[in-house]
C-alpha cells in the first residue's frame, strides 16, 4: 500500500474551504501479512520494488516458516528472478497463490488499508512528512486488525502445509 499526504476537510455551509497542505510529493510503501491466528507483521519501506519486497518476504518467510501467500499480480511479486529463486528455493514452505487481477475482495489486506486510511487520513493534518511517517509505524505497531481471514481466502487452494 503507498500512502501520501492528502488532506481532506468538511467546510462548513457559508465559508471557504481552505486546506494547510505541506506541498509534500513524498510517499512509503507499507508491506503486510496476517496469519491464520491473527499474527500481524507491517513493515515501512521507502519504496516498492523487487529489493524492498524481497526483504519484507524474508522476515515474513522467518515469522511464519510454512505460509501460503495471497499475493496480487504487481510485478514486484513474480517477474523478478530473485523472488522466482527465492519461491522455488523454499517450495516447501512458501507456496504463493497468485489471486486473480483486480480482485481486492479476495485479500485480506486489502480491508486492513482501507481501515487505516480511514484512521490515519480522514480530518487529519500532518505538520511533516516525518510526523506522517511517525504515526503510520504507531498506528500499524499498536493496531489489531480483527478480521476474520478465511472469509477472504481463494477456495481452490489444493494441499496443506500442516
Amino acid at each position: 500500500m503507498r500512502f501520501s499526504c492528502r488532506y481532506r476537510s468538511i467546510p462548513s455551509k457559508d465559508s471557504r474551504p481552505v486546506v494547510t497542505i505541506t506541498g509534500s510529493h513524498r510517499n512509503l510503501s507499507l508491506f503486510g501479512a496476517i496469519s491464520l491466528k491473527g499474527k500481524q507483521l507491517f513493515r515501512i519501506f521507502e519504496r516498492f520494488n523487487e529489493d524492498t519486497f524481497y526483504e519484507f518476504l524474508k522476515q515474513v518467510h522467518y515469522k511464519f516458516p510454512k505460509c501460503y501467500l495471497f499475493l496480487d499480480k504487481a510485478p514486484q511479486h513474480y517477474k523478478s528472478r530473485k523472488m522466482r529463486r527465492y519461491f522455488e528455493k523454499h517450495k516447501d514452505t512458501l507456496k504463493p497463490v497468485f489471486l486473480p487481477t483486480a480482485s481486492p475482495e479476495f485479500m485480506v489486506l486489502e480491508e486492513c488499508w482501507n481501515i487505516s486510511k480511514d484512521d490515519l487520513l480522514v480530518l487529519t493534518y500532518y505538520k511533516s512528512f516525518m510526523e506522517f511517517r511517525t504515526r503510520i509505524g504507531e498506528y500499524f505497531r499498536t493496531k489489531h486488525f480483527n478480521l476474520n481471514m478465511r472469509n477472504y481466502l481463494a477456495k481452490n487452494v489444493s494441499g496443506d502445509l500442516y
